[in-house]
């Protein structure tokens, strides 16, 4: 399957690794309690892409580096150029030289996440900076006009078993098909290009049946419904893809993160079921 790849630019975009921060202690779950929980940012140890999101004792937690640039304006950049699979690099502190790859992109708080091996992780600190190779943003299929790609390395889109079947359709092996009806948090947002929306997960008898209790940092999953092409919105008949990028939350519209990497306002694409459909497997990094 061709792309244009070859004219895509690349281009350096960074930030520092954001600190936790806490305004109001509090964050109240679907029954109206009120919970003191871990949630974004900082440097998260033991919470890694490929690992279960959703039993964690935390809310919305990011898993591995969270960045953030301290210009508003240059984070906006970086939120909007970097995408799933770009190569990270620390440029300052005791990890310097270390390497990893961006796993997600995450709204609201605009992180971007980064795995690193974890004997990086040890070596760093906040506020350490991290440059990301920001390559992606413009990939195109060339046989198709019906599908929008977005927030995906191309090199790692190589990697996701995606073809064209005979009838002119994208075909992707992903974990789950989820409902329009499940999306929550994140809906009506202007653009698809930077960070998530989340699936909701307050109703225990749709998360078995549509498989959200098993989903893991990483998983490729199909959104029936769903249109990304220029905004996040209902349409029937419409397709997007997406990867699971922040952990289950407690509140209520809210639940794993969603960016998204492909979408079709008609049914363009189809999805294959396949267990194994995670970045970590394309990433070489379980």
């Amino acid at each position: 399957m061709k792309t244009n790849k070859d004219y895509l630019v690349v281009q350096s975009v960074q930030g520092k690794i954001s600190s936790p921060r806490s305004i109001f202690p509090y964050r109240i779950n679907r029954e109206g309690e009120a919970n003191i929980l871990p949630a974004t940012g900082g440097i998260t140890y033991n919470v890694k892409v490929g690992d279960d999101c959703m039993n964690w004792v935390g809310d919305h937690v990011e898993p591995g580096v969270s960045i953030k640039s301290e210009s508003k304006d240059e984070n906006s950049a970086l939120n909007l150029l970097a995408c799933i699979g770009n190569k990270a690099r620390v440029i300052t502190g005791d990890a310097k030289g270390a390497e990893g790859y961006v796993t997600g992109k995450h709204g609201g708080i605009d992180h971007v996440l980064i795995y690193f091996k974890e004997e990086d992780l040890e070596k760093m600190a906040i506020n350490d900076t991290i440059l990301v190779k920001a390559w992606g943003q413009g990939l195109s299929i060339i046989s198709t006009e019906n599908v929008k790609c977005m927030n995906i390395d191309p090199l790692i889109f190589e990697r996701m078993g995606i073809k064209e079947d005979g009838s002119g359709e994208i075909v992707i092996p992903v974990v789950t098909e989820i409902p329009a009806f499940l999306m929550g948090s994140g809906i009506g947002g202007a653009t698809a290009h930077t960070g998530d929306y989340d699936i909701m997960t307050g109703d225990a008898e749709a998360n078995k049946i549509y498989g959200l209790d098993n989903l893991r940092f990483g998983d490729v999953v199909l959104l029936k419904d769903c249109d990304n092409t220029y905004g996040r919105q209902y349409l029937k008949g419409a397709v997007s893809i997406g990867i699971v990028v922040h952990s289950n939350c407690i509140k209520a519209g809210h639940g794993p993160g969603v960016t998204v990497i492909m979408s079709s306002k008609n049914n363009s694409i189809k999805g294959v079921i396949d267990k194994k459909a995670n970045i970590a497997n394309y990433l070489n990094i379980v």
